[in-house]
């Protein structure tokens, strides 16, 4: 049975919208979950942005017994020898991909696109992002990992080998390990990529200091 969406909600800061922001949630979150920051974020202030927060489709998580929760993709263990769900992550990443594009049909070059995400909402943004055929503004990834890394160097885009990727992690996380994440970034910093890299003393969640840091990294990637 196919997979479902509903429609992502929609925050411009300013009109017209010269950016956009695409940011995932996390696992068994939905679009809702970061719509507060954008007040947050707009004190740097922003370039005119529009925000988009799409919801994950409902599915069974292994993870969590089966349980149907909104969801990216499956999880089946977070450990280095867990299987990945690599049907599901493409086709969230194609999902991306659908919104990037109508982005760019509403007159937003892909230059001033970013794709942004926390937990399982990251690794889909970070791997849609390296993938994706004609360079985006950046990544913003938060609490989360590169899946799927010993496909990507085969797989990445020569158009973004220059992408501006933004990292933060709590050093505290108990759901998504800090290991994961310092892992992800020391690949992507051995396959010659540029990682502006953030920790917090924290668990899993944003602090101030990281949304403050968001901001500031935001309206410079968003302001070229």
């Amino acid at each position: 049975m196919p997979l479902s969406y509903q429609p992502p909600l929609e925050v411009v800061t300013q009109e017209p919208a010269q950016g956009s922001v695409i940011w995932l949630h996390g696992l068994g979150a939905n679009g809702f979950d970061f719509l507060p920051i954008v007040d947050e974020l707009n004190k740097i202030p922003l370039p005119a942005t529009r925000f988009i927060f799409p919801h994950a489709p409902e599915q069974a998580v292994t993870l969590n017994g089966g349980y149907i929760m909104p969801s990216w993709y499956d999880i089946m263990g977070l450990h280095e020898q867990a299987p990945e769900d690599e049907t599901g992550l493409r086709e969230s990443m194609q999902y991306v991909a659908h919104l990037i594009a109508h982005e760019i049909e509403r007159g937003i070059a892909p230059q001033h696109i970013v794709l942004a995400g926390f937990s399982q909402g990251g690794n889909v943004a970070l791997n849609c992002a390296l993938r994706y055929p004609e360079p985006l503004a950046g990544a913003l990834i938060l609490s989360s990992y590169l899946g799927l890394k010993n496909l990507f160097p085969k797989e990445a885009s020569t158009a973004n080998r220059d992408l501006k990727i933004f990292m933060a992690h709590g050093t505290q996380d108990d759901i998504v390990p800090y290991a994961f994440a310092s892992g992800s970034r020391d690949t992507l910093l051995q396959a010659g990529y540029a990682i502006d890299w953030h920790q917090y003393p924290m668990g899993h969640t944003v602090s101030t200091a990281e949304i403050t840091a968001i901001g500031e990294w935001l309206s410079t990637v968003l302001a070229h």
